[in-house]
């Protein structure tokens, strides 16, 4: 996960004022206009446009924000429910729901208000929930990716390595780490407001490697550690397909499902990386080529960074039919009618 394009678009802007010496105007969203009149002092008026676009544009986004809600609090609530899913990694699982569904509580709504230009504190605000709950996301992703590996591939001393102990510190150094990036970048930006041009050095370093530390870099420790997942996975099922006798194939049924549970979760990945890599790159190539991307690019990248927070609790429903069978008796109002956290879901 990883801060957010208003952080991460904040030294670019300043970059582009050094290549703008007149009035002009910037389009930064589909309802808003921008005007700044000057460099370092930048005054805008927000212009609403009520048209057709606009409102299905909000009832678009607004969709978005409920579909996100209600399919990670089902997640939440099966999780914490059915006894049967209270799994160490079901706990990463729950830890990463949280963050998306904060980001359809929090961001969301927030985000229909472009804020690209960081000039009040709720703008402020709003990319400090943005930069946490982004930053969690990756660090969860992190977290599974090392649940995954003791699983496939140290299967018989799993459970003594990633018992829930393991997991809690883990969910608290995620979470902790996250909210630390958020106030970093904060404070760098408020920083910024006192000084100005001799900050934005500081500012551009800061820019460079926040997305260094906060998405490249766990991006490249899972993809080499799921790599690893995998090599390891071929090798046990050519074995599998040696074994014959009944006490193994028990054992060869358990690491199937592991390598199920492995393969469901690097969808996952799979899902945040085709979501927040191409607002990453573009955001990257502006920073080192010192080129103008137009803001309605960015607003468009961040959205769909943004929906990845939606797409969880479908990849989980698709590959787990414990977890189909958990969201119809939640649906269906079942838990409410009698005790059913002993319930083998199946």
């Amino acid at each position: 996960m990883t801060q957010n394009s208003s952080d991460l678009s904040f030294a670019v802007l300043e970059t582009n004022k050094m290549h703008k010496h007149s009035h002009t105007e910037t389009n930064l969203h589909f309802c808003t206009n921008l005007y700044h009149t000057d460099i370092y002092n930048v005054s805008y008026i927000l212009i609403s446009t009520p048209s057709a676009v606009c409102v299905l544009f909000y009832v678009f986004l607004g969709s978005l924000s409920i579909v996100t809600v209600c399919g990670n609090l089902l997640v939440i609530i099966s999780i914490i429910y059915f006894k049967q899913l209270h799994t160490p990694t079901n706990s990463l699982i729950l830890s990463l729901a949280v963050a998306d569904l904060l980001v359809g509580v929090l961001v969301f709504p927030s985000s229909m208000a472009s804020c690209l230009y960081h000039e009040n504190s709720f703008c402020k605000a709003r990319s400090s929930f943005d930069a946490t709950l982004s930053t969690a996301s990756v660090l969860n992703l992190c977290c599974i990716s090392i649940d995954r590996y003791y699983a496939v591939c140290h299967p018989l001393t799993y459970r003594t390595k990633m018992n829930f102990h393991v997991v809690v510190i883990m969910i608290l150094v995620s979470w902790t780490v996250s909210v630390l990036v958020a106030v970093g970048f904060l404070v760098a930006g408020l920083h910024y407001e006192k000084c100005e041009a001799a900050c934005l050095r500081d500012v551009l370093l800061a820019n460079i490697l926040g997305p260094i530390f906060a998405f490249y870099l766990p991006v490249i420790i899972m993809l080499c550690i799921y790599l690893k997942i995998f090599l390891v996975a071929q090798r046990q099922a050519r074995s599998i397909r040696n074994i014959t006798c009944q006490s193994t194939k028990s054992g060869a049924t358990v690491s199937k499902m592991e390598r199920k549970a492995t393969k469901t979760l690097a969808t996952v990945l799979g899902g945040f990386l085709m979501c927040w890599t191409p607002f990453f790159l573009c955001f990257s190539f502006q920073l080192l080529n010192n080129v103008s991307i137009p803001a309605a690019v960015y607003e468009t990248l961040n959205w769909f960074a943004l929906s990845n927070s939606m797409l969880n609790p479908f990849i989980y429903a698709f590959f787990y039919s414990w977890f189909r069978a958990a969201f119809k008796i939640i649906v269906s109002g079942k838990i409410f009618q009698g005790d059913f956290a002993n319930t083998k879901l199946s």
